[in-house]
């Protein structure tokens, strides 16, 4: 998705938002039915009228993963990857210190090593930057703001957020489509956008999909660390999109590197010992 975007040109990161959520919406519906797990839909439609924090708390989430998604695929069109990526950084180490604060999650060694070397490297980073852009804030606040909300009011699921894509109907409609003219134009002067849209459109429900389900099933501090997997993937894209690493940031980079390692390494002995 992050490679991909600046070559769905003449679409905009407006455009492209747009598209994923309105090809997410029926995408995850079909998930929901052929996993059987349909009757979520349901059950928080029922909540929702039975219980009014989620009259708040729903259009609030909407907004947030909203605002996400618009970013993702905003930073690399206007050469701000690195930006966004810095923020990825951060967010392990958020989730990591929310899971600890709100739900008394405690670390391996393996992990606490883990931890300990990307804010290391996280560190070096914001003290070569003298700051933290909005950008980097918007990612590593937004997120796990998000995420305990869900958790909190019990709709971290498949069905929460087929609703919430539902309340993005509207604004992605006027993002991707408006009156139509813009859009007739686009596919005029690039037909290919007939096959790349909805190719846009499965990856990414298939990769929302399977970030929502990731959230649910892990543990907060778990799923943060994962979440250095996807930093250093997103660094790799930027690179390959003409956005340069200086001399001084590799140190961050090699540090998160050790860290996604060390991950690794605690994953595969776990397999072992089940054997």
């Amino acid at each position: 998705m992050y490679y991909g975007s600046p070559h769905l040109a003449p679409l905009q990161g407006a455009d492209i938002f747009g598209w994923r959520v309105m090809f997410a919406v029926p995408l995850v519906a079909l998930m929901l039915y052929v996993g059987g797990d349909r009757r979520l839909i349901g059950q928080t439609l029922q909540r929702v009228r039975s219980d009014r924090r989620l009259w708040l708390a729903l259009p609030a989430c909407t907004a947030m993963v909203g605002v996400q998604l618009w970013l993702f695929l905003w930073a690399p069109l206007h050469g701000r990857a690195l930006q966004v990526s810095m923020g990825y950084f951060l967010l392990p180490l958020v989730m990591v210190l929310v899971g600890r604060l709100f739900f008394g999650e405690r670390l391996s060694p393996l992990q606490k090593l883990a931890v300990t070397s990307a804010a290391i490297g996280v560190g070096w980073a914001l003290l070569r930057n003298q700051g933290l852009s909005w950008e980097m804030l918007l990612v590593a606040l937004g997120y796990p703001a998000y995420f305990l909300v869900r958790r909190h009011l019990d709709v971290a699921h498949l069905g929460g957020f087929w609703l919430e894509l539902v309340l993005l109907l509207p604004v992605a409609w006027w993002a991707s489509i408006g009156d139509g003219h813009a859009l007739m134009a686009m596919l005029a002067q690039r037909p290919a956008l007939y096959g790349l849209i909805p190719l846009l459109g499965l990856v990414s429900a298939v990769a929302l999909m399977c970030y929502v389900q990731a959230a649910k099933m892990l543990s907060f501090s778990l799923f943060g660390l994962l979440t250095y997997v996807e930093p250093v993937l997103l660094m790799l894209a930027a690179l390959a999109l003409g956005e340069s690493v200086g001399h001084g940031q590799w140190p961050t980079y090699i540090a998160i590197w050790v860290a996604v390692a060390l991950l690794a390494l605690e994953g595969v002995l776990k397999l072992r010992r089940r054997r």
